[in-house]
């Protein structure tokens, strides 16, 4: 057992620390600048360091590892329930000591650079996305008031306003022309920005043979596979695929008690914007009815969701594909093999 627990309350400037004893008694409590918090531990002895896995965690978690000390970081939600009565850092900094003592609370893997620049570059991506989805519906709305509908979809969007611009018998003032081309332009920046975030995304993961891998499975492109290498610093600490599934939000909720057992729909727990790329990912296979039309035979995996949307209509077989492609993605990530859509597992040997 360690000699010292150390609980840290994150923060901007100010840091809560309760170091605890053996007995994780808090024995001493501290409240450090930024400039202090740093040179106390690499002048503390080595110990136990628990923080919530929140913002910046991660790198003073790589800090820290490199000045000899463990560090355990802990999903935020799990530590609430420890925090007793009011909620101040001091009390978040105790409730971390108990918090550690729980051993059903799983540890968050702590992330190395290349993992977080690849996250980053997602982050400032959606960013720019929802920008000029903005930047779209304000033109939409504002053409809208004098009588010019524009399509739904982004490309069809901007050639229909590109082409009201052009028309000069509509009933768009003159007034407005200038501003809606300045809008225009602002959309064409935002695209050439996002397709440079996608070329440094291919750019940093092309030698990487995991996302190298995960691209050739169905409905796993260049973001879901950097979003998955992002997220998945091992993939070893999930026990099975269903595990990943879970962890990800795509399998069913439940609610049970006693001898009822309720299941309702998916638990949504996890990265949004992981859940959000595989079910897109899910979309896009889903159009391989296309190629049953164009008389082309389809492998095991797509024949099966096809026969699922017939059988449970469309929402429902691109969650229940999202959910297989979680599998799938754990398997051929665990046991390093490339993807093959009639894969037959083999049942374990009966004892």
């Amino acid at each position: 057992m360690h000699a010292t627990t150390v609980g840290v309350d994150l923060a901007k400037n100010r840091f809560e620390l309760a170091v605890a004893d053996e007995q994780f008694r808090v024995a001493r409590r501290e409240r450090l600048t930024r400039a202090r918090f740093s040179q106390f531990f690499g002048n503390h002895p080595p110990c136990l360091i628990v923080m919530e896995a929140c913002g910046s965690a991660h790198y003073w978690a790589r800090t820290f590892q490199a000045q000899g000390h463990e560090v355990r970081l802990l999903p935020a939600q799990y530590v609430r329930a420890y925090v007793r009565r009011n909620k101040t850092d001091a009390a978040d900094a105790a409730a971390l000591i108990e918090a550690s003592r729980c051993t059903e609370i799983r540890p968050v893997p702590i992330k190395s650079i290349d993992q977080q620049v690849l996250q980053q570059l997602h982050r400032v991506r959606e960013q720019w996305k929802h920008t000029r989805t903005a930047r779209i519906n304000q033109l939409r709305g504002c053409l809208r008031e004098f009588g010019i509908v524009i399509p739904v979809g982004a490309q069809r969007g901007i050639v229909a306003v590109r082409e009201s611009l052009e028309c000069a018998d509509n009933a768009l003032p003159d007034a407005l022309r200038p501003f809606v081309l300045e809008l225009l332009q602002e959309i064409a920046e935002l695209e050439q920005r996002l397709k440079g975030v996608e070329r440094m995304l291919t750019q940093l993961t092309r030698k990487d043979q995991a996302v190298r891998e995960l691209l050739k499975i169905p409905g796993i492109g260049l973001l879901s596979a950097t979003a998955l290498r992002a997220a998945l610093s091992d993939v070893q600490r999930f026990p099975s695929g269903r595990h990943l599934a879970s962890w990800l939000g795509v399998t069913a909720r439940e609610r049970s008690s006693g001898e009822r057992r309720r299941l309702g729909a998916i638990s949504k727990c996890g990265d949004v914007h992981l859940r959000t790329l595989l079910i897109h990912g899910a979309r896009s296979v889903l159009a391989a009815k296309q190629a049953v039309k164009a008389g082309r035979s389809l492998d095991r995996l797509r024949a099966w969701a096809l026969e699922t949307e017939q059988r449970r209509g469309h929402n429902k077989a691109t969650v229940a594909l999202a959910n297989k492609m979680a599998r799938i993605v754990w398997a051929t990530w665990k046991y390093q093999r490339s993807f093959d859509g009639n894969w037959i597992s083999q049942p374990s040997p009966q004892r």
